[in-house]
């Protein structure tokens, strides 16, 4: 009976040592959110792949940010010169293109309503947000599943956060679908904490940018551009006119979606300006995670592989208009 009664009392302590030694939920995320938004400042690279094309696309993040609100992110596709920058300073935030030589300026308050992948901070806001983040542990790791606040969130709801539990850093986030299934993953290299940098280290500038003309391309390479299509197919939406018109820099491509829901997508050779001084533009920057768009609540613009794009609607909604923008790929690759 003693022996029977000692086992019984030693699985109990041995129940209650277990439970002790892992560490809730809400214990992890008070460190976490400690050691992300305590620091004054952060470097990091990462890499980026995106899948929700017809060929997965990988990109090189750079990141610096010093509190409270100075931002400076760097997109560049593997392989390719092409990069662009979302910077955030005391004048507001830009969007910079050197391959076009042009700078776009908003009046807008990102990141704080559009949290991103690659900012680790506002991976700490997305788990807090979110009431109903689960927490599971595996052997090094920690791994958050949270709601995605972003302008992705109703085509990806949801991401999967990585977190090494000795540094207690992110190793890499899964965004994913609605089905499960990863779209974006986000891949750190290196994160620096405690980084504080100058305001001036925060300049937009433009200094190996060549605005000349003899950069541009021939016109037989702009005429040669490819034609995009939106690949996200809706029931009862259908191309029913598509018109070509010659300009100056080659050619603008009109497509009118009608049924369901109507929209109008307009595409030609983004130019270079001839001057560098910033444009404002109307809308706030949206992160389509190959490039930075500009949205309004009736249009989206961007430019990317040397075409400008423009989607306009009185019927879509912001997120539709995204979704659309998103799915944009060359004939033949639909």
């Amino acid at each position: 009976m003693r022996s029977r009664i000692f086992a019984l009392l030693l699985v109990a302590v041995m129940v209650i040592l277990a439970a002790c030694g892992a560490p809730s939920k809400e214990d992890v995320m008070k460190k976490l959110s400690g050691k992300w938004n305590d620091a004054k400042g952060y470097d990091l690279q990462a890499s980026m792949e995106i899948k929700t094309g017809a060929e997965p696309r990988m990109y090189d993040v750079a990141v610096w940010h010093t509190k409270p609100a100075f931002y400076r992110v760097n997109v560049t596709q593997a392989g390719s010169k092409d990069s662009q920058m979302i910077v955030r300073n005391k004048e507001g935030v830009f969007v910079v293109t050197p391959s076009l030589g042009k700078t776009y300026k908003f009046q807008s308050d990102w990141p704080e309503q559009n949290s991103q992948a690659y900012l680790i901070g506002a991976l700490s806001d997305d788990i807090k947000a979110d009431k109903n983040s689960t927490m599971t542990e595996k052997d090094k790791t920690y791994v958050f599943e949270t709601a995605t606040r972003n302008n992705h969130k109703k085509v990806l709801p949801t991401q999967q956060i990585h977190i090494d539990k000795k540094t207690l850093l992110p190793t890499y986030v899964s965004v994913l679908d609605e089905n499960k299934v990863e779209k974006i993953r986000i891949t750190f290299k290196k994160i620096t904490l405690g980084v504080e940098r100058k305001a001036a280290d925060y300049a937009v500038e433009m200094e190996d940018t060549n605005t000349s003309k003899e950069d541009e391309p021939a016109e037989d390479d702009v005429t040669g551009l490819s034609t995009y299509y939106p690949s996200v197919a809706w029931e009862g939406v259908t191309l029913e006119n598509e018109d070509v018109v010659k300009t100056e820099n080659g050619t603008r491509t009109f497509m009118s979606f009608e049924g369901e829901k109507e929209y109008v997508i307009i595409q030609e050779p983004a130019v270079r300006p001839d001057s560098k001084v910033p444009v404002s533009i109307e809308g706030d920057p949206v992160d389509l995670g190959f490039t930075v768009a500009a949205l309004t609540e009736k249009s989206i613009r961007w430019e990317s592989e040397g075409v400008s794009f423009f989607i306009a609607s009185d019927t879509l909604t912001q997120d539709e208009m995204i979704e659309i923008a998103g799915s944009m790929q060359a004939e033949g690759m639909k």
